[in-house]
């Protein structure tokens, strides 16, 4: 070959060489382009929607996280949250993944697999049979929802799936998938379409309730319970039938559970203590689930009681309940009102909380702050005749005197010219500053002191006040301030005194003995009832060494209501209450130490009768005694130098006729010498209270504060 021709043949391949370059060089700048082009695409899609995804209802729960009440949101959907791990039936669980995305968990989100089968499904039959979306494609079209089928939205789709694969676990995606699933209607996610179609959190379900909460979510409006049940059975049986079909399901289970007919009936979202989680919603902002202490067991028998007992009571009557926890001072149910939806019976407003007048129910505190004192014992004798108090002249409910009878007896028949005596004795002022720093915020007229009508309801409280002071009584003298959110700065609670632990176990051992009502059993519950001037509101709040219960009777509008009475309306609702707790009522603490045991006949002179103030005046010009130190209401430092054990402490007293008797506690410790003074042993840091009484039988009592 000529050196001409060679260079012939060799031009021709450079050429096509150049060519294929050029080629190359311009499908490798389209493909840069196209990739180019796709991320900005991809850009342009913007940050994921997580935020507005993860918006759920407001969901109340009780202490143990089961559902109290949900409030729909903003534009009237129901989502609540979901946690599949513990609050999805696993059999539900199962199936849904074999129906629609059997490769979740190995998946980056797209599944080749599925897009193939879609794809070959599609060219085989000439329509789409499946979607070949995965789990996180569906999720991601609920997080942006459109309307138009076409391959541009199922490439936005498979797109956000990646990207929701990169930013989630697979147990957040099923979760948020759970809570975003439409089921119908305004209802959105598991937990709203189970509670809704049957009733119950899908912690349980049935195969054909699996099946057709399966088969909803493709097509919810079309299938929707409430509207097209004969649609949604045949999805549900369809779903079925491939379950049997992949094997995964027997035959025989299938045709059960086709059986089972689809009701047309949407059942009511729970509202359980609505005054409670209307007061919880108030109160925290921005908590997508809030917990309350209460117990929904306990709030729904006690909503049921409350409901039946305002019904055969009469119209327009209401009926309140709170419960709590001594120890803890957790509500354990509050019920508001016997129906929140009743207007004649004002269902909205709480009860619990509203000011009304005590009755007689202030009356263990009168008598346990004279136990206190020392100046009277429930074995002690008192008077009970016409007795006048400057103007005022207290008569008993059924306008007749017992004459002379023990105290203990006095306050379980709740007659009101003891308390009165023995309040004029504490005095109205004292008790209401203990009261107070007790917890209750009692309510008076503008301008009015704290007068003796107060032992007999002159003045005003809330239920949930005094749930809270008898719960110091069981407490043995401390109080706790009521908690019912959970997580607030309420959780660090200090306790409150409210008397002495000997005095507040003479108060609960008397209490315990008052008669009950008919459907009452004897010694189980201290309680004490109470009636309002005119017959507004009755009364009836009772404790055992585990809870104490309060119950309120009456119209919210203050109406009188003739013959509406503590004892017969209100007492047998806390009886039933207690028993329908479930549990046997617990024993009241055991008597502290330093508790004076004795019959009448074996208590101190002085201890025997109550004595008024007028009856302590002397003839001959004698004196009561009188402590002058340490005075009422100090604080002592006490030498501690010598060890563990406080040094003695001298008591001095003037006045009063020798000899006299000095009680530490309501404990004897000797006599007062010559001098009228006397070495006390302290009984230990706290509260003390010292009594002298004379060979009269008058008597001086301080409390101080050892330190």
């Amino acid at each position: 070959m000529s050196a001409s021709s060679a260079i012939a043949s060799v031009a021709p391949r450079a050429r096509r060489w150049r060519r294929i370059k050029l080629a190359a060089a311009a499908s490798a700048a389209a493909c840069l382009i196209l990739i180019g082009a796709f991320a900005a695409w991809v850009v342009s899609l913007g940050p994921l929607p997580l935020a507005q995804a993860q918006q759920v209802s407001t969901t109340i729960v009780d202490r143990h996280g089961k559902l109290l009440r949900a409030y729909a949101m903003a534009d009237g959907r129901w989502r609540l949250p979901v946690d599949a791990r513990t609050g999805v039936d696993p059999g539900y669980l199962k199936l849904l993944l074999a129906y629609e995305d059997r490769r979740f968990y190995s998946h980056a989100g797209v599944d080749p697999f599925a897009l193939g089968r879609a794809a070959f499904q599609f060219v085989t039959r000439g329509h789409i049979v499946s979607g070949g979306s995965t789990i996180t494609m569906q999720l991601a079209r609920l997080m942006e929802p459109r309307r138009e089928r076409s391959v541009y939205a199922k490439l936005r789709q498979m797109v956000r799936a990646v990207e929701i694969e990169r930013q989630l676990t697979k147990d957040q995606i099923l979760d948020l998938y759970l809570a975003l699933a439409p089921f119908g209607g305004n209802l959105e996610g598991i937990r709203a379409a189970s509670i809704a179609y049957f009733g119950k959190e899908p912690k349980r379900l049935s195969l054909a309730e699996s099946a057709l909460l399966v088969a909803l979510p493709q097509s919810p409006e079309n299938r929707r319970l409430d509207r097209y049940p004969d649609v949604a059975r045949i999805a549900r049986d369809r779903v079925l039938d491939r379950m049997v079909e992949d094997g995964r399901v027997a035959s025989e289970d299938a045709a059960q559970a086709k059986s089972v007919p689809v009701s047309r009936m949407r059942k009511p979202m729970p509202i359980l203590a609505p005054h409670s989680a209307d007061q919880a919603m108030a109160t925290v902002k921005d908590t997508p689930v809030i917990a309350l202490t209460l117990d929904s067991g306990l709030q729904k028998v006690l909503e049921a009681l409350a409901r039946d007992r305002a019904i055969a009571l009469g119209a327009s009557i209401s009926v309140a309940i709170i419960a709590v926890d001594n120890e803890s001072g957790d509500v354990l149910a509050r019920v508001g009102s016997a129906d929140y939806f009743d207007d004649r019976r004002a269902g909205q407003v709480d009860m619990t909380r509203a000011v009304r007048s005590p009755g007689s129910t202030l009356k263990p505190f009168i008598y346990g702050v004279a136990f206190e004192d020392g100046f009277v014992h429930p074995e002690s004798l008192i008077d009970d005749r016409p007795i006048r108090f400057g103007s005022y002249a207290p008569e008993n409910f059924d306008m007749t005197f017992q004459g002379t009878v023990p105290v203990r007896k006095a306050l379980q028949l709740s007659l009101n010219v003891p308390a009165i005596a023995l309040l004029d004795r504490v005095g109205a002022n004292r008790l209401s500053s203990r009261l107070k720093q007790a917890g209750a915020n009692l309510v008076l007229p503008k301008d009015e002191a704290p007068g003796l009508a107060m032992g007999l309801g002159g003045v005003g409280v809330t239920l949930q006040d005094l749930v809270q002071l008898y719960s110091g009584l069981a407490r043995l003298g401390s109080t706790r301030p009521l908690r019912e959110i959970v997580g607030t700065r309420d959780d660090q609670r200090d306790s409150l005194r409210l008397m002495d632990q000997v005095a507040a176990w003479q108060v609960g051992n008397v209490l315990i003995g008052t008669p009950p009502p008919e459907n009452g059993v004897h010694n189980r519950i201290a309680f004490k009832t109470g009636t309002s001037y005119g017959y507004r509101d009755a009364w009836s709040v009772g404790f055992d060494g585990r809870i104490t219960i309060a119950v309120w009777v009456g119209r919210p509008d203050g109406a009188p209501v003739p013959g509406l009475v503590g004892r017969t309306a209100a007492a047998p609702i806390l009886f039933d209450a207690f028993a329908r707790t479930g549990k046997l009522p617990a024993a009241l603490p055991k008597p502290p130490k330093g508790t004076l045991m004795a019959s009448n006949a074996k208590l101190p002179l002085p201890l025997r009768r109550f004595r008024p103030v007028g009856e302590l005046v002397r003839t001959g010009g004698e004196q009561a005694p009188r402590i002058q130190f340490p005075l009422n209401g100090s604080r002592i430092d006490v030498d501690r130098s010598g060890g563990e054990q406080f040094a003695a402490m001298p008591v001095k007293v003037a006045g009063g006729v020798l000899p006299m008797t000095m009680l530490v506690n309501g404990v004897s410790v000797g006599a007062i010498d010559g001098r009228r003074q006397r070495l006390v042993d302290p009984p230990g840091p706290g509260f003390a209270r010292l009594t002298v009484i004379d060979a009269t039988g008058a008597a001086d009592t301080v409390v101080i504060r050892l330190q």
